[in-house]
């Protein structure tokens, strides 16, 4: 038996079965229960930098914070 014809076979029996199984094994485990909380959270890690708590210690005396995170560095900081 050629190294083509093997694999081909095992591609079209075995494979297909074992990507099927993990097709469905990602679609249960987006969709079980618990699992809203988890893609909300996720789904708001891009905006979680808007809300930036500085105590008055982490200021300079003018007002200006000592620590800026790099995407809103400025240059008057």
């Amino acid at each position: 038996m050629e190294t083509y014809t093997a694999m081909r076979q095992f591609a079209d029996s075995w494979a297909l079965l074992a990507m099927t199984l993990f097709f469905l094994g990602v679609v249960a485990f987006i969709f079980r229960p618990g699992a809203k909380k988890a893609a909300d959270e996720a789904a708001a890690i891009p905006f979680n930098h808007d809300v930036i708590e500085i105590q008055n210690s982490e200021r300079h005396v003018g007002g200006k914070p000592l620590r800026t995170f790099p995407h809103a560095a400025r240059k008057e900081d």
